[in-house]
């Protein structure tokens, strides 16, 4: 769904030599040495895309012992539940995605912010981790998002953001990292975290 092509291109340009594929075969994903999985507009429509293209149980698997990167509606899919179309995700990180409250969407000057959260906001690093690696902390992404990930778990949380409200925009656990804004859009901190995760060993 959605940013697959420009997720490719960003990851040629940081491993010219590997073979990035774009796919939904079930074998390709097995036989993937690492797989990423972007997402971009409605959890719905993305889990209903994922189970019809019949990737979802290789999908699954991949998370369970390949290096695995989760982006956008991609890191919001493993946990239990989204707000979203009252959604359910994959359940494989306890907790839900709730929808940014209308009544907490200020800035400090008490102007409303928009949303969907849209451009570019500083990431705070909550704990060391192989992709932080080269990424100062408060780093800028880009993030294009009304929908947050909330983990049961608070060692899950890689890293924080706030708009409005602070949030958790990064989330690591074993061989799993996923975030929730774009990498692949917020150049050379993004492609750094990329280029990371590419030679990842977890």
């Amino acid at each position: 769904m959605g940013n697959l092509r420009s997720v490719a291109k960003a990851l040629e340009f940081v491993a010219p030599e590997a073979a990035v594929i774009v796919t939904a075969d079930p074998g390709a994903i097995h036989a993937a040495a690492r797989v990423v999985v972007p997402g971009q507009g409605a959890m719905p429509d993305c889990m209903r895309q994922l189970g019809a293209s019949g990737a979802r149980e290789a999908v699954i698997a991949a998370m369970r012992d390949k290096p695995f990167l989760g982006i956008c509606v991609g890191m919001q899919m493993l946990f239990e539940h989204g707000e979203e179309g009252d959604t359910s995700g994959l359940g494989l990180l306890a907790g839900r995605v709730p929808r940014f409250p209308a009544e907490a969407m200020r800035a400090a000057d008490g102007s409303a912010l928009k949303v969907p959260h849209m451009g570019w906001n500083e990431v705070r690093q909550e704990r060391a981790h192989a992709l932080w690696q080269g990424v100062a902390d408060a780093s800028r992404f880009y993030f294009v998002h009304s929908y947050y990930p909330a983990p049961r778990d608070a060692a899950l949380v890689a890293a924080t953001c706030t708009y409005g409200i602070p949030f958790t925009c990064a989330v690591a656990r074993d061989n799993i990292f996923a975030v929730q804004f774009h990498p692949e859009k917020s150049q050379a901190a993004g492609l750094r975290l990329l280029r990371n995760f590419v030679h990842w060993q977890p």
